[in-house]
């Protein structure tokens, strides 16, 4: 029998001397023992019919880790790059049977889902380049964990950003692996989604309700802020960022801004927490009564119109504030607020009532020259 490609004679039964003399195939990855380390190339006796050889080339490339692992009498593992060399040798090479290793243990990493640590070499336009074990992965600039992507009119910063990464060690999930493309594909933003979770479990477990944490502000709605207290984000309800009264938490707050919150409320079966940052702070309604005395007169900016008064509040510190009743708007008769005044405004009120327990103040607009109060404001002037 002829061998088409060679022109050489074959025998049949040749795969049984092939067998026996248990050769190799290229791209083969096999574990053998090094044997000896001589003229810049080292030996591995892989059970052929003469040892495999790693040549003086790769070798000079390997850091001191690497070698130190090809000392006589290890075991290793080695890629079969060529079966019989024009030499009859047998080439082997390490870095490629780590290599093929790599891949391995990335497609099971894939399989599995696992989180993995990487460590980033290097950038471009699409995202950072990072090393996995000893193959070159890719994270795209949509994979990033969220505080890292830029927006579009921040694209100068995009080089100065990713360099900042270079050395720096992420999490991430691999989501793509093609060997014969050589393509490996990461997300930092899947492995940030199951760390969050569980550092949510765990924070969860032990919360209670007066819990105080030192939290940064990570995102604002328009119902309230959003802060992370170590791993884990809760909700500072609009109503709970200040005992003053705010229309929108981008008054108050920024995202990156650090605030003590105090926990309010947590819901286990939703896994949400509620955070409220006044709760920290003196509640100025309860000492009210030391603040402000009926009759005393105070300027304030009107908030808002109803069709039973004006709400205003008081231009101090505290910023409390009161109902105007249409009733007290004017000695005449008023058919609706807007006729007297309109938001914005500042006027000059009495306070006609102060109740600690309904947290209400009662203001006036037609007192402010009454003469019920003329000796009150008489002894003020005179203090002055």
């Amino acid at each position: 029998m002829t061998d088409v490609v060679s022109g050489e004679s074959s025998h049949p039964m040749d795969f049984l001397l092939d067998e026996e003399l248990n050769l190799p195939s290229a791209g083969e990855i096999r574990t053998g023992f090094v044997v000896s380390q001589r003229n810049s190339e080292i030996l591995v006796d892989i059970g052929a019919k003469s040892e495999g050889v790693i040549n003086s080339r790769e070798i000079a490339s390997m850091d001191a880790d690497t070698f130190a692992a090809l000392e006589v009498g290890n075991e290793v593992l080695v890629y079969v790059v060529n079966p019989e060399d024009s030499n009859g040798n047998i080439t082997l090479s390490y870095t490629k049977a780590k290599e093929e290793e790599d891949w391995a243990k990335a497609i099971e990493l894939l399989e599995s889902q696992e989180v993995c640590e990487c460590s980033v070499v290097g950038f471009n336009r699409g995202g950072v380049l990072v090393d996995v074990g000893r193959i070159r992965g890719f994270v795209p600039n949509s994979q990033l964990r969220r505080d890292r992507r830029l927006r579009r009119d921040e694209q100068s910063e995009q080089q100065r950003t990713m360099q900042a990464m270079i050395g720096e060690i992420v999490r991430a999930k691999i989501i793509e692996v093609n060997r014969e493309r050589n393509r490996l594909i990461l997300s930092e933003t899947a492995a940030s989604k199951e760390i969050r979770e569980a550092q949510k479990a765990a924070v969860m477990s032990t919360l209670k309700v007066g819990d105080v944490f030192d939290g940064r502000v990570v995102n604002l709605a328009n119902f309230g802020a959003f802060v992370d207290i170590g791993g884990v984000e809760g909700l500072v309800h609009l109503s709970e960022l200040s005992w003053k009264r705010v229309s929108r938490p981008s008054d108050v707050l920024q995202v990156g801004d650090e605030v003590k919150v105090s926990v309010l409320k947590i819901d286990d079966d939703r896994q949400r927490i509620a955070l409220s940052i006044k709760r920290l702070e003196s509640d100025p309604w309860t000492l009210i009564e030391n603040m402000y005395q009926v009759g005393q007169l105070v300027e304030a900016t009107v908030t808002r119109l109803t069709k039973f008064g004006a709400f205003a509040r008081l231009n101090d510190d505290n910023e409390l504030e009161g109902l105007i009743h249409i009733s007290e708007m004017a000695e005449d008769r008023v058919e609706h607020p807007r006729d007297v005044v309109k938001v914005d405004d500042s006027v000059m009120v009495r306070i006609i009532r102060v109740d600690s327990e309904q947290r209400q103040l009662g203001l006036s607009l037609k007192q402010v020259s009454s003469e019920k109060f003329l000796e009150s404001d008489l002894a003020m002037y005179d203090s002055t």
